[in-house]
């Protein structure tokens, strides 16, 4: 009983609040723990530190299963804990100390007649307070004080009063406040001084561990890739968790249920609309339901869709709630993914047609304060197009379409984009969009209606605060991709040097955020160059690109231009070179531990195909062949088109099909000027087949066309010389090829063969023997076997002569037998990978291990590596022994 005096009259019964109200008994009662509870060890853990802490804080969004978790762990306790729901404390101070003293008497404690009782609900006496306090202070084992809800408690006078019987009652009190928001207590100084446990809504989140067993107590037992995307969905929200379990367990197949609910049809709609919308004010209602259709938010840009001036406080109020609104950082938040869900669809149902109003102005306040992405999203949700092409094509973004992290996003966005409407910026993403599958007759009228509105009148890039010269370049980009994709070499040299001139105008940011625009626009230059013939400068800019760096937006145009800088190397008679060029490509589009068994599609296997055609691998080349057509069955550009024909001819003449050949080497390619290599090498594939059947004279007739000094092509014609009879003129002809030093092995080998051909018909048999062992060191470097097929059948009995058979054994023809029976198998470990195939390549060319890092585009570490492992597997510990090694194994 309290005691009369300043406190007032002692109550008439315990079982009243001073209201003269009965107890609620349900405030005092732990709740009980559903069956499917799931006990969580780590967080129990933090509740039962030792020594603990005057203060516990457990404070988390609704339903993060605070409650139930201090529940499970006060029932675990072996003293008495007082519990209280303090849903009384908007009925006045003076009645929540009241129910706190009647749940310290339910829970056994005992107090003193002395300590008194509040008989006013909205007061309570200083002495009171003193009382209680000391009364705690002077006990040997602290007291348990769980006040559950205490977000309710918004009187700043509850939590005064409060901290001071904290602060006085010492080790006597150990008080636990589970709460939605931080309480009103001086957290900082509590944290300064070491005595606080928090446990925040981060850590109340289920990990995917503590979700899968949530489900398997509900009867679902989901794979691991099902149980991450459910608790990325819920942000691990225990509420959320249970009730999707509780909704799937009834369903026929739970887990697609769970892979495809929609948020806003459940009771989780229910849930959160009731607990977390409806608590909030009008104003910040507002602000939820139209800032629901952002992935994130900042003030600025809520203000822009409420049209408020204080969205900041109300956010940063939010998150401190625990409203399923999350902090970002750097003045950025964002709303719980189901919460969002739900949001966006009650602003359906609510405001029917301002989401598209909704995403206009975010579209218009992102392009000018936020990322390029977000600004085309909400655009193109707004059916802004204008608005979106202008952001893309303003920020130097373009490339995009083509190459980078985001093409299949940008297809998918500007896909419902019509025919309208029509300005410079729509018409040149019109015109990448139809560029990027070489559709030509739908992207040149656009490109060519862009580029006439773009022309200058007179106003200078400094004079538009719209970025005109970003939008120019972007056209003189894509001028430059199709003057390369219809062959037209001189207008891909004008629009590049446009480009560079425009460049100077660009903001360096903007080349610095998408390097791939101008690393692509040098690919589209270089590949130009090249259909013309031009091939040093074709190779200056391509390896430019190549050297440009790393990023991964550039990976693209490096592995093109690698192909094309293999191709070059090919037409030149170098096929090692081109190989080792062309398997760099795996390089640049992301790197391999080992190669795969070709890259592609593109021009690096078509240069492979064309490798192992010269060395006779012609199931191989079939296969490399087929690897280089495009998947998306996009027609290739005149430099490909051209590529893939002449190497398929010669597959073809190699496999005895002469008439296929002249059909695969007859196909028009269509280009606006004429390529000098490309009618050069298709001449000669024609010529050979030809000759394969006896029309030589229509063959010298074929090559007789070609520009002069061509030495593919002299080769070629010094051969249907001597076909036709007519030797001094195939002498003549293989005079004017020049010296080795000028032309590459696979053009000198041809040379020299045909040279000793001609010896052979004029019976010098010294000058044709030292041809042909000229020919036979040369191809074996390169493993060139092809030509010596080609030859004719002049040239078998002298690889069998003792001077030629040692150089031609072991990679042209059969080594000799071993006595007694035939060669054992050398030991091998296990399979060469293909990197380490490509090591001992450069070794048997006698490269430096450093030689051989640059060339393979790896570290001399790595190449040492491969050298390590191959020994191993070869059974060798010197470089000479592994290189006669793999040539008696027939793998160089």
């Amino acid at each position: 009983m309290a005691v009369p005096g300043e406190d007032g009259p002692a109550p008439a019964s315990t079982h009243a609040d001073p209201r003269g109200d009965p107890f609620l008994t349900t405030r005092f009662a732990v709740p009980t723990r559903p069956v499917t509870f799931l006990r969580r060890d780590r967080l129990l853990g933090h509740l039962g530190d030792d020594p603990p802490t005057p203060l516990t804080v457990v404070h988390g969004a609704a339903g993060a299963g605070k409650t139930l978790l201090v529940a499970d762990w006060a029932s675990a306790r072996d003293g008495p804990v007082a519990w209280l729901t303090a849903r009384v404390a908007d009925k006045g101070c003076g009645t929540f100390w009241a129910y706190l003293l009647q749940a310290l008497r339910l829970a056994g404690l005992p107090l003193a007649g002395d300590v008194g009782f509040p008989t006013e609900p909205g007061r309570v006496p200083d002495a009171l307070l003193t009382r209680l306090a000391a009364a705690l202070s002077a006990r040997t084992a602290p007291v348990i004080v769980v006040v559950d809800e205490y977000d309710r408690a918004t009187d700043p006078e509850i939590a005064d009063q409060l901290e001071f019987v904290l602060q006085q009652a010492g080790h006597g009190l150990r008080l636990v406040l589970v709460t939605r928001t931080e309480p009103l207590l001086p957290l900082h100084r509590y944290r300064a001084a070491g005595a606080i446990t928090e446990i925040r809504n981060a850590e109340l989140a289920f990990t995917r561990d503590e979700a899968a067993d949530l489900l398997a107590l509900h009867g679902l037992r989901l794979p691991a890739d099902d149980v991450d995307a459910l608790v990325e969905r819920t942000r691990g929200w225990a509420a959320g968790l249970r009730l999707c379990a509780l909704a799937a367990r009834d369903e026929p197949d739970p887990r697609t249920y769970l892979q495809e609910f929609e948020a806003d049809r459940t009771t989780i709609a229910d849930f959160l609309l009731a607990e977390v919308l409806k608590r909030q004010k009008a104003g910040a209602q507002d602000l939820l339901l139209r800032t629901s259709i952002l992935e994130r938010v900042c003030p600025g840009l809520a203000d822009a869709l409420t049209g408020r001036t204080d969205a900041g406080l109300i956010l940063t109020g939010l998150h401190r709630e625990n409203a399923f609104v999350e902090y970002l950082g750097h003045d950025w938040f964002r709303l719980h993914p189901l919460f969002g869900e739900i949001l966006r669809a009650h602003l359906r149902v609510r405001s029917p047609g301002l989401e598209t109003e909704l995403h206009r102005r975010a579209a218009h306040w992102l392009r000018h304060s936020g990322s390029l992405g977000e600004t085309l999203g909400h655009a193109a949700a707004a059916h802004e197009w204008e608005t979106a092409a202008g952001a893309l094509v303003g920020d130097l973004a373009i490339g995009e379409i083509f190459t980078g992290l985001h093409v299949d996003d940008l297809s998918e966005l500007f896909a419902p984009m019509g025919p309208g409407p029509a300005g410079p910026a729509t018409d040149l993403v019109r015109a990448a969009r139809a560029l990027s599958r070489h559709d030509l007759e739908r992207g040149l009228p656009r490109l060519h209606r862009a580029a006439h509105a773009l022309a200058p009148r007179g106003a200078s890039a400094e004079d538009d605060p719209d970025g005109l010269a970003a939008t120019r370049l972007s056209c003189a980009f894509l001028e430059t991709l199709a003057a390369r994709l219809t062959g037209a070499p001189g207008r891909a040299e004008t629009a590049a040097q446009a480009a560079e001139r425009l460049r100077r105008d660009v903001p360096g940011r903007l080349l610095d955020e998408h390097p791939e625009l101008i690393a692509l626009l040098h690919t589209h230059l270089g590949s130009a160059r090249l259909w013309a013939g031009r091939m040093r400068e074709a190779r200056a800019v391509l390896t430019a690109v190549v050297d440009s760096g790393r990023a991964e937006e550039t990976a693209q145009a490096r592995e093109e231009c690698l192909g094309h800088l293999a191709l070059i190397d090919y037409l030149k008679g170098r096929p090692g070179r081109a190989e080792r060029t062309a398997w760099a490509t795996v390089t640049a589009a992301g790197g391999h531990r080992g190669p795969p068994p070709a890259p592609g599609p593109g021009l690096a296997p078509l240069v492979l195909a064309a490798v192992a055609v010269d060395r006779d691998e012609l199931d191989r080349a079939q296969a490399l062949l087929d690897a280089a057509a495009d998947p998306r069955g996009l027609p290739p550009d005149p430099v490909a088109q051209a590529g893939e024909s002449i190497v398929t001819g010669r597959l073809l003449l190699a496999r005895g099909d002469p008439q296929a050949a002249l059909e695969a080497v007859d196909r028009t390619v269509v280009a606006e000027e004429a390529s000098p290599w490309a009618a050069a090498h298709t001449a000669c594939v024609a010529a050979a087949a030809h000759l394969a059947e006896g029309r030589p004279e229509t063959a010298v007739k074929l090559l007789a066309e070609q520009p002069d000094g061509e030495p593919v092509c002299l080769v070629g014609a010094a051969q249907a010389e001597l076909a036709a009879g007519r030797p001094e003129a195939a002498a003549g002809l293989l005079g004017r090829v020049g010296p080795q030093s000028r032309v590459g092995p696979a053009v000198a080998v041809r040379a020299a063969l045909v040279g000793a051909q001609v010896a052979g018909e004029a019976g010098d048999l010294a000058r044709q023997r030292g041809l042909v062992a000229q020919a036979l060191r040369e191809a074996r470097r390169e493993r060139l076997r092809r030509p010596f097929v080609d030859a004719g059948p002049w040239l078998r009995p002298l690889l069998r002569t003792v001077p030629l058979r040692a150089l031609a054994e072991g990679w042209l023809t059969p080594g000799p037998p071993v006595p007694g029976g035939e060669r054992p198998p050398l030991p091998v470990v296990e399979e060469l990978s293909g990197r380490e195939r490509d090591v001992l390549l450069r070794l048997a060319q006698m490269m430096s291990t450093e030689e051989i890092a640059a060339d393979l585009y790896v570290s001399v570490n790595t190449v040492k590596t491969h050298l390590k492992s191959a020994y191993r597997k070869l059974a060798v510990n010197r470089r000479h022994d592994a290189v006669r090694r793999a040539r008696d194994l027939g793998l160089l």
